[in-house]
């Protein structure tokens, strides 16, 4: 039966997030469930994005400093979400974005800026200035300039929710590809244990490049890394990876950390957690059953791997 699945198979791919998008179904030859679920991820795009001047969550940032903003349930929850996280202070941070578009890494005209510019900046992007009221559903910044980006988060929730998508219309396995933020759904037909054998990127390579291969469950690996986007200036290199409590691209000896976990939107916080950390929390996921492993590659090319308990489970 598993065998079968795999002899029929359609992909489609997009552009959305600022990146590629492939879609793969297993078990059918009809696209348009896909070519639905491209058009459900761009309307979530619209609904999310900060990379254009009107969408709900810029209608929050254009208010700063003035009023509280309402917005859809879905844009609440999440947006609750990201400052719940960014209030815990381990490195993620939804309000960092005046920072990014300092540095710029990665885009036209990325640069080192002076530090008073930086200092200037680490002022409005403190957590603890979003005021979130639950009766309302408002959101309001304190402080003019500040910005909320959930492009932290999003590409977790969208997967989630197009894999919602699939199992409300009976698609039981596939591979949601957000541009390297994957998601696996349903065993795998290409294994008779319906496990996932899930590349790890060589940091040192092209992308496609695997340094490592890790068989595990349905389940969503995403990655966070110094690698993809880079400055480099006077002979030292920044990735765009910043430091919300120095304002600077976070010192370490990590190329990268790799989370599985059940939920994909859970893979993008606990990355950043683990990336800031710089190496294995111990105790880490022990006391929960969506996180299953993390995969660790240092600056030195040797690696870690973390597998918890509960992923031979599922």
């Amino acid at each position: 039966m598993i065998r079968n699945l795999a002899q029929h198979t359609v992909t489609v791919t997009g552009h959305a997030l600022g990146t590629r998008i492939v879609l793969t179904a297993f078990g059918t030859s009809d696209q348009s469930l896909l070519q639905q679920s491209l058009s459900l991820i761009d309307h979530y795009e619209d609904v999310l994005t900060v990379n254009r001047d009107h969408s709900e969550v810029m209608s929050i940032n254009h208010a700063a400093g003035k009023h509280p903003v309402q917005v859809s349930p879905m844009v609440y929850g999440l947006v609750k979400r990201a400052v719940n996280a960014s209030r815990q202070h381990f490195g993620f941070n939804a309000l960092i974005g005046p920072l990014v578009k300092l540095w710029r890494i990665g885009f036209a005209g990325a640069n080192v800026p002076a530090e008073e510019q930086i200092q200037e900046r680490l002022k409005i992007t403190d957590p603890t200035q979003v005021v979130m009221d639950d009766a309302q559903q408002t959101v309001f910044l304190r402080q003019t300039g500040m910005e909320l980006d959930l492009g932290g988060i999003a590409k977790g929730y969208i997967a989630d929710r197009i894999r919602d998508y699939w199992h409300a219309y009976g698609l039981k396995n596939g591979i949601i590809n957000l541009g390297g933020n994957l998601l696996f759904v349903g065993p795998s037909p290409r294994r008779q244990d319906g496990q996932w054998v899930i590349g790890i990127q060589d940091p040192r390579k092209l992308r496609g490049n695997d340094l490592k291969q890790i068989v595990m469950p349905e389940c969503s690996a995403v990655t966070s890394g110094t690698y993809e986007r880079v400055l480099v200036k006077n002979g030292h290199h920044y990735h765009h990876l910043m430091d919300p409590q120095t304002g600077h691209p976070r010192q370490t000896r990590l190329s990268s950390v790799t989370v599985f976990s059940r939920d994909s939107v859970t893979a993008e916080v606990e990355t950043k957690r683990l990336f800031f950390a710089g190496q294995p929390i111990p105790g880490w996921g022990r006391d929960r059953d969506d996180l299953y492993g993390a995969f660790f590659i240092y600056d030195d090319d040797s690696t870690e791997f973390v597998r918890l308990p509960q992923s031979s489970k599922h």
